[in-house]
């Protein structure tokens, strides 16, 4: 191949073999995700600066754990929305306008709150990981769905520790 027809491939020539429909609807999937992430991030940051109580230091550093893992997620997210020729959210508006995990501003939150809000979102997340998983069956991405099968066994590993860490608080 000549440097000329190199440099005419585009993102949607790499994703060959997917539809328009497929690069739109899978983005937009994965761009709801992507909001979801940075949301969670977001969250999980949050009752990790907030965190007190007799378990203060583990529940820091677990939930300081799971920021880290959320938050690397988004760029290979982002980055499978290029490699299919979509676009990414562009801004913290854009992620506002798309995010389905609701945002937590109160003064206090008890850290048996915090994990039980942070289990329910991150179960969540697995749910619709699954449903964009299954999109991508629809469409055949499979580079997608394999991506996308780690996801929702990350949010499940999540899902699992907080539930269990929940178990050492006492009322």
């Amino acid at each position: 191949m000549g440097t000329q027809e190199a440099r005419r491939t585009t993102a949607h020539d790499i994703a060959a073999g997917l539809g328009s429909n497929a690069v739109h609807d899978i983005s937009a999937a994965l761009n709801g995700l992507l909001a979801d992430m940075f949301a969670l991030y977001v969250k999980t940051k949050n009752f990790h600066w907030h965190v007190s109580g007799p378990h203060f230091r583990d529940y820091h550093l677990l939930l300081d754990d799971q920021a880290s893992q959320l938050f690397a997620t988004t760029d290979v997210l982002a980055e499978r929305v290029r490699k299919l020729g979509g676009k990414t959210v562009r801004s913290i508006g854009h992620i506002a306008r798309l995010q389905r995990v609701l945002d937590n501003d109160a003064d206090y939150v008890t850290p048996r709150e915090m994990l039980a809000e942070l289990r329910a979102d991150s179960t969540e997340l697995a749910s619709r990981l699954r449903e964009a998983h299954g999109l991508c069956d629809e469409h055949g991405d499979v580079a997608t769905a394999s991506f996308i099968e780690t996801w929702i066994d990350e949010a499940e590993g999540r899902a699992w520790f907080l539930l269990e860490a929940s178990h050492e608080i006492s009322d």
